[in-house]
């Protein structure tokens, strides 16, 4: 928990907030690449990219930022896997419906120690 994404035509960074059934590495909450639903990440502030339908009907105004992510992160870690799944690293990235590209601004910890 406490990581933060940002996306190429967000104004804002947006939190990664994971559901409380996920494993801990390190005593916080990993992020896999499968975490990429609406629920996880919260909203980029205002969002200008020219092919939000939003945006279009606004004349190319900004809109508030719903984020529309329908595709996992890639990379996902080579060694560290969560449920099968691979971690999240500072490298990850995924496309919002709208070719914004969203990528880890903010990790929230540096390290996994894995058993």
């Amino acid at each position: 928990m406490g990581g933060q994404a940002k996306c190429s035509f967000g104004t804002l960074p947006a939190v990664i907030s994971l559901t409380p059934n996920m494993v801990n590495g390190a005593n916080m909450t990993v992020a896999t690449i499968q975490d990429f639903s609406p629920m996880v990440m919260s909203t980029f502030g205002m969002c200008s990219a020219p092919t939000n339908p939003q945006v279009i009907a606004a004349q190319g105004s900004p809109v508030p930022c719903l984020p529309v992510i329908s595709a996992p992160w890639a990379p996902g870690a080579a060694t560290v896997t969560v449920g099968g799944k691979p971690a999240l690293t500072k490298d990850s990235k995924c496309v919002c419906s709208w070719l914004g590209q969203v990528e880890i601004s903010d990790a929230g910890q540096t390290s996994v120690t894995t058993g």
